[in-house]
């Protein structure tokens, strides 16, 4: 049974307004590191604002944030950033939720993979397709409704609701980091990262390699007479194999919907620079999954161990081995403490928001920004529109109606949380 200012929060969501500030947000090519990142957080900021929430907006120190030996890493050249937290005013009496999301995409790639331009949206029935659709500023907006829709029911809360807007989740979660080292901090922490009707208790991690492989030129004419930095990697690609399924043999239960829990994956290969040369270098970079609990300096030691082996087993690595380094965002893994309420609360909140099966509990292959609030003893879990599937894709998309499904989940959840007086 609701209480009567839970019903008149729900009653308060404006399907229109979540349509109108999806359109809205998707237009903002704000890939990550670019400045339409920053035009996004100024435009959000003015929405919080008017909502009558306390608004910080600040420009990151980010030289000082690079030194901080807790700094998790970026891939993306930026110049600036900005932080932005809105937090509803008073609440001193009861607990602190966040509702957090991240306002920058990734590049939409080859623009002929796409039914027009992929930061204009279409809309086909109640669905609309988008770079950014479901990753993440359907999740953005359903915070924002949720807050909007708590805010216009007049509901008098207890505790305090903040929203975590950042920046820079999608190379390694430096918005995420600067807003905790800030101080803005909570009892517990909603990421509305798109979730496909599930919640998502834990992330594993993830880490990008370099591989750098020594050949030695010569005219292809006399191939014999060189060494190729291809045919030497050869070997190592084919360990790396091996590798991940080493990592994979035994995995933690709520990774097991995953076929491959720990992907190990070479993404680029670069090679030579002539084509009547051998070609006496080549790097490989890639993503090597990090397992649930496992120390990235654990992952970094395997891994390495492994490239050495492969080099040791082979004739010319052996005087020349290959090097490797670890450029970018470090993502370790991360989760939700076993048996903590919160679960349970976002799954009765859901029932009873939506009705339906209850949400079934599982792990994600990637990793979030969900382990920098863990790891800052915030409990942390995902459940957001859209399906993960289909993000980083010319296929991205979102329903509205799980956008709204997903609001009033939030809006019982944020109230029963904190409170209400």
């Amino acid at each position: 049974m609701l209480k009567s200012e839970e019903s008149a929060a729900l009653a308060a969501i404006d399907e229109d307004a979540i349509a109108r500030m999806l359109l809205e947000l998707l237009v903002i090519p704000s890939v990550t590191g670019s400045a339409a990142e920053s035009e996004m957080q100024h435009r959000l900021a003015g929405h919080l604002d008017r909502l009558g929430l306390d608004v910080d907006l600040w420009s990151m120190d980010l030289p000082a944030l690079r030194a901080h030996p807790g700094f998790p890493g970026t891939e993306a050249p930026r110049d600036e950033a900005w932080g932005l937290v809105a937090t509803t005013p008073g609440g001193d009496d009861g607990p602190a939720v966040i509702l957090q999301g991240h306002v920058d995409v990734v590049p939409p790639g080859d623009p002929g993979q796409w039914d027009g331009d992929p930061f204009v949206p279409r809309v086909t029935g109640n669905v609309v397709h988008a770079r950014g659709a479901c990753d993440m500023k359907a999740g953005l907006v359903a915070n924002l409704a949720a807050l909007a829709a708590i805010r216009a029911s007049g509901a008098r809360l207890r505790g305090r609701v903040a929203a975590h807007c950042v920046v820079g989740e999608e190379d390694g979660g430096l918005g995420a980091f600067a807003t905790l080292q800030r101080g803005h901090t909570g009892d517990a922490c909603l990421i509305t990262e798109p979730t496909g009707g599930t919640l998502v208790t834990a992330n594993a991690g993830a880490l990008t390699f370099r591989i750098e492989v020594p050949g030695r030129a010569t005219h292809a004419s006399t191939r014999d007479a060189g060494v190729s930095a291809i045919d030497a990697y050869l070997s190592l690609h084919r360990a790396l194999a091996r590798l991940e399924a080493r990592r994979n043999v035994a995995v933690d239960p709520l990774m097991a919907e995953s076929r491959i829990p720990y992907a190990l994956s070479v993404g680029t290969l670069r090679a030579g620079d002539w084509a009547s040369s051998v070609p006496d270098r080549l790097v490989a970079e890639g993503r090597l999954g990090i397992r649930l609990g496992e120390e990235p300096a654990a992952a970094v030691a395997d891994f390495e161990s492994c490239v050495a082996e492969a080099c040791a087993d082979d004739p010319w690595l052996r005087a020349h081995p290959a090097t490797v380094s670890w450029p970018g965002g470090w993502f370790a893994s991360g989760r939700l403490p076993s048996g903590h309420p919160l679960g349970a609360l976002v799954r009765d909140a859901h029932a009873d928001a939506v009705g339906g099966p209850r949400l079934r509990e599982r792990g994600a292959p990637y990793g979030s920004d969900l382990r920098l609030y863990a790891a800052a003893d915030i409990p942390t879990l995902q459940f957001g529109p859209g399906d993960v599937r289909l993000a980083h894709s010319p296929r991205e998309q979102v329903s509205l109606p799980e956008i709204v499904a997903v609001t009033r989940t939030l809006v019982l959840a944020v109230l029963r949380t904190v409170g209400t007086a």
